[in-house]
């Protein structure tokens, strides 16, 4: 499969993961659900790397720089992203999330001399104008269950804040990670490290006592299979597909295409919600597709 296909794969994955993420998210807060997820997914990934020998070829200067890209780009960036959707929800919050390609782009550009020109510049331009404008102009909160998944719960402001850190957090990490990417090391096995990384950190976090690290209410089963189904869909198995697509694919590249999630959580949301996005919404997702058509076949 080529690196777009896998970008957008796993922009889908994201997509439906991050409506699956509201509920035990708020029930647990940003930084207990993320070490819980992260608990799970680490599991999960070193398991799949050890039945596929992916282990056999990590070195250390691979799994330092991993480490570190998995404490940026999840610990910090992840958190951070959770915590912008429990206080505006998905839809808004993906649009602040997707310019994570436009700082992808700048930083493949500017370290690793990436180009973007001819179709997939005009491409690249759509999709990100056709995100936009389908986030900005989506619906606004008219009965209790949406306002339950699109209302502000807290500042706006620091939910831009908290958005925009988690979009440029996400982007470092990719770029930290690249080089290793085009090695012969397992992407599978990469990825476990960089999740191991981040939960190490959350747990030295959780373990001073910090008051921003402890639950706000006590897990269960109900919210634990949530957890584990979000993070597999998310982490162990669409963050997989994005370090192979880094292998062979520009970064601002594949954040771009995955970029298109908020694209994909409309018809989710509409079928969630039971409320159709406006019209202006839906004319977004088409310039949205047509970028990504255009990508795909130049």
């Amino acid at each position: 499969m080529n690196y777009e296909w896998l970008a957008l794969a796993a922009a889908l994955l994201w997509a439906v993961s991050s409506l699956i993420s509201v509920t035990p998210s708020r029930h647990l807060g940003a930084f207990a659900y993320s070490r819980w997820r992260m608990a799970c997914v680490t599991v999960m990934l070193s398991s799949m790397a050890w039945f596929n020998g992916g282990w056999a070829n990590m070195q250390w200067d691979y799994a330092s720089i991993m480490m570190l890209s998995g404490v940026i780009g999840i610990f910090i960036g992840d958190t951070a992203l959770f915590a912008c959707f429990n206080r505006i929800g998905p839809r808004r919050g993906g649009l602040l999330f997707a310019c994570h390609a436009v700082f992808s782009a700048l930083l493949g550009i500017w370290l690793f001399g990436e180009t973007l020109e001819g179709w997939k510049l005009v491409g690249s331009v759509a999709v990100f104008t056709g995100v936009a404008i389908a986030i900005l102009f989506g619906q606004r909160p008219s009965n209790e269950r949406q306002q339950h998944w699109e209302g502000n719960h807290g500042s706006l402001v620091f939910a831009i804040v908290l958005g925009l850190t988690a979009a440029l957090c996400q982007s470092l990490g990719a770029i930290i990670a690249k080089p290793v990417m085009q090695t012969a090391v397992d992407p599978i096995a990469a990825s476990a490290v960089r999740m191991a990384s981040a939960l190490s950190a959350h747990s030295l976090l959780r373990l001073t006592g910090a008051q921003i690290a402890r639950p706000l209410q006590p897990i269960n089963w109900r919210i634990l299979r949530q957890v584990a189904l979000n993070g597999l869909l998310a982490m162990a198995i669409g963050m997989t597909l994005i370090l192979y697509a880094l292998r062979d694919g520009d970064v601002g590249m594949v954040a771009l295409l995955s970029s298109t999630s908020p694209i994909m959580i409309l018809p989710l949301l509409w079928l969630h919600t039971r409320q159709r996005p406006p019209a202006t919404a839906w004319i977004g997702a088409v310039i949205a597709v047509l970028g990504t058509m255009m990508i795909l076949t130049h």
